[in-house]
């Protein structure tokens, strides 16, 4: 009953900003029957009283159905070779404005969840949220030893409700997959799959702090990035408890400004920061909207950033790594023969697309764009230009691609945001160069010897093993292909004798057909057919003719 009533107030909020508009034109007539009555609402209007965009309904209705569906709006967001341009601009202002849970319920958690009071823990805790989020909330506290922490902790409750909105969701996308002409080509239970996948996953705060900790780590000691310290005796799947930081929202250009920041150096190290992780740590904060990044108020002049929130990370394949930096750098120097022959070689696109025709659709999409100043081109709107257009040639795009693209559409507006004149290129094409030179280097290849070798020295003793039994397979495999061979040489005469067969019955056919149109004229002969030869006779005896004809 609880479902039924979400699923009523779903309906009712689909309606009320007319999210039927948001479906294709050329539905089936069942379906435009069902959604007839969602017409009679009127247009959502704004407050200017002007009319609501698309994007717009589509992100006031997650906001109105709560936290789940204000999460399934920022994955989307992260979609952008799956939603329009529009919607995913509109949804990227989803923010996580959600009422506090009451005090004494986030205190029952933490004491369930470590084994003791808050009192014998903490020196003192703030009563009071720091933040509210969709599926967490955060409270400051003051460990017993001095050190100032946050505490975080899942909403009670929070799994169940995902798992029936999750399922709601499932349901309206199959009905959408199934009923609709572009369904299987927008991918709506893909989307919620990932989107249930991706949430749970956020549940779960001992993930996001294994990886908060592998980020330190690599960026340890570095005077780029912080990311802050984890306490792990008092972290548990559902309480995380990390050090306090104070910085100053990367959002807030005033205060930056007044404490002398360099904003241009600041830009460059956000993209430094960036290309460090994707290709020399393979392991990238993907979720770094401006709420989860600070800047260090140490030394303005060589500004370091601090991360949180790192529940979302993304990596690559070395392959994938090493495509991706070879295409950057071909796109940027004009080649686009070697952009189309390096989406064939990484399996991106089918070996069987021409490489002449992908690289001359490349070339129409990156033209135009290379026109403009490097310091005017958005570096991450080619890539997902680049993206699209490989799907022309049915590209599978990978979803760690797509999440790595989303990343840098962040990185990017937010550094053009910070110095409006950045020259993402200027700062991405050396570390790009340098990357691949030092990916060959013989210290890096005697490194991956190194790494590798034990690996290679286990299997090596049982080479001599599988090469002999290779060899024993070569004459049955010999076997069973001269068989296959002539099973097809045998279907192919059964096939020939069998158009024989069509062939002669049909000439047979029509020879009666004329010979029976000439006998017309001889009433004997005709006479003769009538009274004592039957038509059955006359097929018999051409059918026995014709069987007859090829047992020879």
């Amino acid at each position: 009953m609880i479902v039924f009533f979400r699923l009523l107030k779903i309906l009712r909020v689909f309606a009320r900003y007319r999210l039927d508009q948001l479906l294709p034109a050329n539905l089936p007539m069942a379906a435009r029957f069902l959604l007839f009555f969602f017409g009679l609402f009127p247009k959502p209007l704004s407050a200017s009283g002007e009319k609501m965009s698309r994007g717009e309904c589509l992100r006031r209705a997650c906001e109105d159905l709560g936290p789940i569906f204000v999460k399934f709006g920022q994955l989307l967001s992260t979609r952008p070779d799956l939603v329009p341009d529009d919607i995913v601009q509109e949804l990227n202002h989803l923010q996580d404005n959600v009422a506090p849970f009451p005090n004494e319920e986030f205190q029952r958690i933490v004491e369930a969840s470590l084994g003791a009071n808050v009192s014998d823990i903490f020196a003192s805790y703030d009563h009071a949220p720091l933040a509210s989020a969709s599926v967490a909330q955060v409270h400051t506290a003051v460990l017993k030893d001095g050190r100032e922490v946050v505490i975080k902790v899942v909403r009670p409750g929070i799994e169940n409700i995902i798992a029936q909105d999750v399922e709601l969701l499932l349901l309206v996308a199959r009905w959408v997959e199934k009923n609709t002409l572009d369904g299987k080509r927008l991918h709506p239970v893909e989307i919620v799959q990932d989107y249930r996948t991706t949430i749970f996953d956020e549940l779960d705060l001992q993930r996001e702090a294994a990886n908060a900790s592998q980020l330190r780590r690599n960026f340890l000691n570095s005077p780029l990035l912080y990311v802050p310290e984890i306490y792990w005796d008092y972290t548990r799947a559902n309480v995380l408890v990390m050090e306090r930081i104070y910085g100053i929202p990367v959002t807030d250009v005033n205060a930056l400004a007044a404490q002398n920041t360099d904003m241009k150096k600041l830009a460059e190290r956000g993209v430094e920061i960036f290309f460090t992780q994707v290709f020399e740590h393979n392991f990238f904060h993907a979720d770094m909207h401006p709420g989860n990044i600070f800047v260090s108020r140490k030394n303005p002049q060589l500004p370091q950033y601090i991360a949180v929130d790192m529940a979302i990370v993304g990596s690559l394949t070395r392959e994938d790594q090493y495509y991706l930096a070879r295409n950057l750098l071909a796109m940027f120097r004009r080649d686009y023969r070697q952009v189309a022959e390096l989406h064939v070689q990484s399996g991106w696109v089918p070996k069987t697309v021409r490489v002449e025709e992908l690289e001359a659709a490349v070339r129409t999409v990156c033209e135009p764009i290379f026109a403009k100043p490097l310091k005017d081109i958005s570096f991450a709107n080619v890539l997902l230009s680049l993206f699209r257009t490989a799907r022309r040639f049915e590209m599978e795009v990978q979803p760690q691609l797509v999440l790595l693209q989303k990343t840098l559409l962040n990185i990017e507006g937010l550094g053009r945001q910070l110095y409006p004149d950045l020259d993402l290129w200027a700062t991405a094409h050396p570390f790009l160069e340098r990357w691949l030179k030092n990916r060959f280097h013989p210290k890096s290849l005697w490194g991956e010897l190194k790494r590798y070798a034990p690996e290679w020295m286990e299997k090596f003793p049982q080479v001599p093993d599988l090469i002999f039994n290779s060899l024993q397979q070569v004459p049955l495999i010999a076997q069973k292909l001269d068989a296959l061979e002539a099973d097809v040489a045998h279907r192919n005469l059964h096939q020939h004798r069998g158009r024989r067969k069509l062939i002669a019955l049909l000439a047979f056919g029509a020879a009666g057909y004329f010979l029976y149109q000439d006998l017309q004229g001889s009433a004997v002969l005709r006479d003769w057919i009538i009274t004592d030869v039957s038509p059955s006779t006359i097929v018999l005896a051409a059918l026995g003719m014709v069987a007859l004809w090829f047992r020879k």
